[in-house]
């Protein structure tokens, strides 16, 4: 059975000692609270969870962002405040995952009938 397919939207922004992350719903979305700022962030981003990639891009491992890092490079450790500078000076990207193919556990060994 495949597994994957799944559609990813999130926002890229690239600070002076880290790279930021943070997921949203879709780029429709972000566009639509561009233009208008009365639209809920929680009808925005996916998660209030923003992201670093130790300036690895937007493709790497994603950790949690420290409230010093929020600081240092957005003066705030308000998540909100710090999203709001994210989307708004961030690049939109979207992906999709590749359909997988495959065993969905190979530690159960092969799965033949003996």
């Amino acid at each position: 059975m495949p597994r994957g397919n799944a559609h990813q939207s999130k926002v890229h922004y690239q600070g002076k000692d880290e790279d930021f992350v943070i997921f949203v719903d879709d780029v429709k979305a972000v566009q639509n609270w561009k233009n208008d700022r009365s639209i809920p962030l929680a009808q925005v981003v996916s998660g209030f969870k923003i992201f670093v990639t130790h300036k690895h891009g937007a493709q790497n491992a994603h950790d949690a962002a420290s409230k010093q890092v929020l600081e240092n490079e957005f003066g705030s450790h308000n998540e909100d405040e710090c999203m709001i500078k994210i989307l708004e000076r961030g690049s939109l990207q979207e992906t999709e995952a590749a359909e997988r193919q495959g065993p969905k556990n190979e530690t159960m060994g092969p799965r033949q009938a003996h």
